[in-house]
């Protein structure tokens, strides 16, 4: 760690400079009013003790109030913040903690930010976690989403949609082909014939689905051949480059306060931004040489390569109900999960006239047989 030391310059590219130190200090040598964008991933807020460092939910929003400040100072008023955070479990308990909403009203009331917008990345690839109470129990499902929090100094930052529109849906694709009557929807929206012009892509949603998959990159091989550990909480390349894109222009200052690996300033210099990122473990920085050595490339994909009729582009949430046949399983905990019950013993499906006939309540169905599966 180096909280006590002076930050100094570790690595400069072409376009961006890697800090080792104390970020806050890196921040107020920083000229007012200077950076397009603060892009970042700081340590969650979690019950458990990382080794890359963080701080107790309780804790967080006093913790992160010097950097609130500093950040502040430095953004342009046309700047944006941008914060994914995940959420954390309440210690033994399956409750959640609020720590990261409360750190957003904080952020708007305390410390004059505006909420642009709230996204929420999706890793398709999650683990089904935490195990104690979505496994074992089953009295949750997994949690899979980030909160990503785009905050500005004022209501109108600089932005552009068109930067990351998307693909065409196949079902879009088919309404495009069979043309859409204009009407008035039972919800009150006015859907004109402009809806069924082409456009030639989609304006994305404000969910992100990217998975967290990351497992032979050119970082991740660097740091195999020279010993070192890759940071153990990288978000993809994807997720910085998203608002990246959408909010700043070529040349424009990308700040990451709390660098790890370095993702930011990589994708940056690809996008031909300017980036400064700073980091405490100078491991982890050693590690992020490897995203700028010469003749490796980078791990950035550039431009999106995909084929717009392959269904395979899109991420699909499966509708819920898609495996209920009316039925239900065993009956609901009276305790709500608090003790521990032994899996029961499954018998084969129902048939449907089994279903008629038999108490609804005490039915284990086919798909109930399917999940206990995995």
């Amino acid at each position: 760690m180096n909280e006590n030391k002076i930050p100094r310059l570790y690595h400069r590219t072409e376009l961006g400079k890697m800090m080792l130190g104390d970020s806050l200090k890196v921040l107020k040598k920083q000229a007012p009013a200077s950076v397009d964008l603060v892009m970042t991933s700081p340590p969650f807020g979690l019950v458990r003790k990382k080794e890359y460092g963080n701080v107790a939910a309780d804790d967080y929003c006093e913790w992160f109030d010097p950097f609130a400040e500093a950040i502040h100072r430095v953004l342009k008023d046309t700047g944006s913040l941008v914060i994914d955070i995940g959420g954390a479990w309440n210690q033994g308990l399956p409750t959640r903690h609020l720590y990261h909403f409360k750190l957003l009203i904080r952020l708007c009331e305390q410390h004059g930010f505006h909420l642009a917008q709230d996204f929420y990345w999706w890793n398709p690839s999650k683990l089904p976690t935490p195990a104690e109470w979505v496994t074992v129990r089953r009295i949750r499902v997994k949690d899979a989403i980030n909160t990503v929090w785009w905050l500005s100094k004022t209501p109108w930052p600089k932005a552009s949609n068109r930067r990351v529109l998307q693909p065409y849906s196949p079902s879009m694709k088919e309404l495009l082909e069979k043309g859409y009557q204009a009407k008035k929807r039972p919800s009150g929206h006015d859907i004109s014939d402009k809806f069924s012009n082409d456009n030639g892509a989609a304006i994305p949603p404000n969910l992100i689905a990217i998975p967290n998959t990351e497992s032979n990159s050119a970082y991740l091989r660097y740091c195999q051949e020279h010993g070192l550990t890759a940071h153990p909480a990288r978000f993809p390349a994807e997720l910085p480059e998203y608002f990246i894109r959408m909010l700043t222009d070529p040349n424009d200052l990308v700040f990451d306060p709390f660098g790890g690996s370095c993702i930011t300033g990589e994708v940056s210099e690809r996008l031909k931004r300017r980036w400064i990122c700073a980091e405490l473990i100078e491991d982890y920085l050693a590690g992020a040489l490897g995203r700028f050595e010469l003749g490796r490339g980078t791990n950035g994909k550039g431009q999106a390569s995909y084929n717009p009729d392959n269904q395979g582009n899109y991420y699909q949430v499966p509708r819920p109900g898609i495996l209920w046949n009316g039925a239900v399983g065993d009956l609901l905990p009276e305790d709500g999960g608090r003790t521990r019950t032994k899996k029961p013993i499954l018998e084969p499906a129902p048939t449907e006239q089994e279903n008629i006939d038999a108490p609804e309540a005490f039915i284990l169905v086919a798909a109930q047989t399917t999940l206990d599966g995995f």
